[in-house]
C-alpha cells in the first residue's frame, strides 16, 4: 500500500499558501533547499509536476490545484481534531460540508442552513458556492455532505445523487422605487414592456418565470441576465429594471427599503432540493436541515398553494 507523506504535503501546502519557497521557508524555519527537495520527492511520489516557474515565483499546476484543495481539508481536519480532543467528546463539534449553487439567493440558503447551525448538536459548517456541476463532482467523491440546489441534477450513471425536496414557494416582483410604484398598478400587466432584470436561462427561475410570462401575456424587455442573484438585487437596487424572487426572501429584500413589492405570483413556482450522496439522510445536521425546511420555512407557501 501507499503511503502520503504528511510532512512533504505539509511543505507544498505551505509554498501554495505563501507564494514561494523562500517565504515558506521562513515560515517553517528549514533552509530552501530542503523544502526544494521535499517538493520533488512528493511530486515524484505523485507522478506529476505541483508547480510551474511563473516571473520570480510559482504557481500552480492542475495537479496543484487538485492537491491544495485536498491539503486545505487534510490540515482543517487535523486542527480540528486536536480542538475535538482538547474539548472532549460530548463539546466535540460535527462537521458539515455544504455546497450551494449560483442559482439559490443567498438569503434562502442562510435560512436553509439555519436550523443545523442553531439545532442540538454543535456544528462546524464549511460552505462553498459554485457550480451544480463542480459540486456534485465533490459530493460524489464525499468532499461534500450536501448541495443546495433549486433544481434536480441528471447525474450520469457513474455518479449515485439523491434528490431530497425541500419544498417550494411562489415568487415575488420587486424594484426601486419610482419604477416599483409605476409597475405595481395593473400588475401583472403592467409588466409588459418593462424592464427585467433576469436569472440566466440555466436556472430553474428562468424557465418558472418563462412561463408564468406566458401565461399571462406579457413580454418584459431583458435588460440583463445574472447567475448571481445578490448581484442581480444589486443592480435591481439601482432602479435598471424589475426583478423577481423567492417569495420566502421578501423580508430580507425589502429590509433596506431600497426596493420595494411590485406584486406577487402564488403560482410560479420555485423548488429547492437537497443533494446527496445517500438515499437515507444520517448526518444529524442533514435531519435538522430537512424537518426546518418541511415544518417552518416553506410549511406556509405549501398552505396558500393548497
Amino acid at each position: 500500500m501507499e503511503w502520503l507523506n504528511y510532512h512533504h504535503l505539509l511543505y507544498f501546502w505551505t509554498v501554495a499558501r505563501e507564494g514561494s519557497i523562500a517565504r515558506a521557508a521562513k515560515k517553517l524555519r528549514l533552509a530552501q533547499p530542503t523544502i526544494s527537495n521535499q517538493l520533488r520527492v512528493l511530486e515524484q511520489s505523485l507522478g506529476s509536476k505541483l508547480f510551474v516557474r511563473r516571473g520570480r515565483g510559482l504557481a500552480l499546476t492542475d495537479t496543484g490545484r487538485l492537491v491544495l484543495g485536498y491539503a486545505d481539508e487534510i490540515f482543517a481536519l487535523g486542527s480540528e481534531l486536536l480542538t475535538a480532543v482538547r474539548q472532549g467528546p460530548t463539546d466535540r463539534p460535527l462537521r458539515l460540508n455544504v455546497g450551494v449553487t449560483d442559482a439559490v439567493p443567498k438569503l434562502v440558503a442562510r435560512e436553509l442552513l439555519k436550523p443545523a447551525l442553531n439545532g442540538p448538536h454543535p456544528v462546524h459548517a464549511v460552505i462553498r458556492e459554485g457550480k451544480l456541476e463542480s459540486l456534485v463532482s465533490e459530493l460524489a467523491t464525499h468532499r461534500l455532505d450536501l448541495v443546495l440546489s433549486d433544481h434536480r441534477y441528471s447525474a450520469p450513471s457513474t455518479i449515485r445523487i439523491f434528490h431530497h425536496r425541500l419544498g417550494e414557494c411562489g415568487v415575488t416582483f420587486f424594484a426601486a422605487s419610482p419604477l416599483a410604484e409605476r409597475l405595481a398598478e395593473n400588475f401583472p400587466d403592467s409588466l409588459d414592456g418593462a424592464p427585467a432584470l433576469l436569472p440566466t436561462d440555466n436556472t430553474a427561475l428562468r424557465g418558472s418565470l418563462a412561463a408564468w410570462f406566458a401565461a399571462k401575456g406579457v413580454r418584459p424587455i431583458p435588460l440583463a441576465e445574472f447567475e448571481d442573484t445578490a448581484l442581480l438585487k444589486e443592480f435591481g437596487a439601482e432602479g435598471k429594471g424589475f426583478f423577481a424572487l423567492p417569495s420566502i426572501a421578501v423580508e430580507d429584500v425589502v429590509r433596506t427599503r431600497v426596493v420595494k413589492v411590485i406584486g406577487q405570483a402564488p403560482d410560479c413556482r420555485e423548488s429547492f432540493f437537497a443533494l446527496t450522496a445517500e438515499r437515507k439522510l444520517k448526518h444529524p445536521a442533514l435531519v435538522e436541515i430537512t424537518r426546518g425546511a418541511w415544518e417552518h420555512l416553506f410549511a406556509t407557501s405549501r398552505a396558500e398553494k393548497d
